[in-house]
């Protein structure tokens, strides 16, 4: 990892404002990841360095928890948001802190996984038999200790009713050395493991990033993409286009397109909804359908993942959409000023 003043010496920059940030939302980088920034301000910098703007509480729709997680836990750690399946934080680190990240409330508040918590969420999903999935996140679980990771899938394997263990990280692009023979070989006995990879713009996609997806691959884990839509860094067609064109041919399926979370001091970071809209319908038909992943909206309070569609939406008001959940309850996410007609004109609602 590369600290804070050592960064902005690199780049000559000064650190003072970045530190206000840092103390609020820490700072955390890999070296691999830095390498990769081409120039100040270009679409990997924005990602992972401090920005002022996050500091920001003026934002009306921002959240602390704009996903409801702390809510939705049962056990601390342990998020059940839909019938068959929970996500389980298995570590508050990670390789590089996303700047617009879900879990910023965490970086400085983290509910380290002891014994106990851990005890607790497997109690949990044993006595809970409609939990077929379940999803190892963070933080990042390839930062934890490789025996402590299989220990967790050991643990989990264990229970009857567990069909699926999928695990969410960045690594293979964010800190892609992680990723060695021995590692690609023991998650796969683990199977069937599918891992999905945080990646937002082609220049993430490095030699070493090339090696890691190819171990993984080889090693038979199904491997997807999950990207989330950022202004001013990958908002466009050429540059998704690329993006998952080029995952393809690392055998990575494109599986979302994310519109940014309501995350409180992230507004900087958002983009209307009907611009995810419109950004799918350019590459439809133009990249092989494969490369086009799924365009959704994780809805305020953890009331699920929602598909962008016609068929989704109930209403479209001035400022607000009146989506359908998985459950059939309608809930209003917020629009931009002047944003309605664009997106009743994309979905086809006249």
């Amino acid at each position: 990892m590369i600290s804070l003043e050592d960064f902005a010496s690199q780049w000559k920059m000064p650190v003072a404002p970045m530190m206000a940030v840092h103390r609020v939302y820490p700072f955390v980088l890999s070296r691999h990841f830095a390498g990769l920034i081409r120039t100040p301000e270009d679409p990997l910098w924005r990602q992972v360095v401090p920005d002022p703007r996050e500091l920001d509480e003026s934002d009306p729709v921002g959240l602390r928890d704009p996903l409801g997680e702390e809510r939705r836990s049962p056990v601390p750690n342990l998020v059940h948001r839909y019938p068959d399946r929970v996500l389980w934080i298995v570590t508050d680190a990670c390789a590089v802190h996303c700047r617009f990240c879900t879990r910023k409330r965490r970086w400085t508040h983290p509910v380290p996984l002891h014994d106990d918590l851990i005890r607790e969420a497997l109690h949990y999903i044993r006595k809970t038999p409609a939990i077929h999935d379940v999803i190892l996140s963070g933080g990042d679980p390839l930062m934890l200790p490789l025996e402590l990771l299989e220990e967790l899938m050991a643990k989990v394997r264990e229970i009857p009713h567990v069909r699926l263990l999928r695990l969410g990280t960045r690594v293979p692009f964010a800190d892609p050395v992680r990723i060695t023979p021995t590692v690609a070989r023991r998650l796969a006995a683990y199977g069937p493991l599918y891992m999905n990879i945080h990646v937002n713009h082609p220049w993430e996609i490095s030699e070493e990033s090339r090696e890691a997806c190819r171990l993984l691959a080889d090693a038979g884990i199904p491997l997807g993409s999950q990207t989330v839509l950022l202004k001013g860094i990958n908002d466009s067609a050429p540059v998704l286009s690329s993006l998952f064109t080029e995952l393809l041919t690392l055998r990575v399926r494109p599986y979302y397109l994310l519109q940014m979370d309501l995350m409180q001091g992230t507004r900087h970071f958002r983009t209307p909804l009907a611009a995810g809209a419109e950004l799918m319908a350019a590459l439809r038909n133009r990249i092989s359908g494969l490369a086009i992943p799924q365009f959704v909206v994780d809805l305020p309070q953890g009331l699920g993942k929602v598909p962008i569609t016609a068929s989704a939406v109930e209403r479209v008001d001035a400022d607000r959409v009146i989506l359908q959940n998985f459950a059939g309850h309608a809930t209003a996410y917020p629009l931009e000023p002047e944003e309605r007609g664009r997106l009743r004109h994309i979905l086809g609602l006249g």
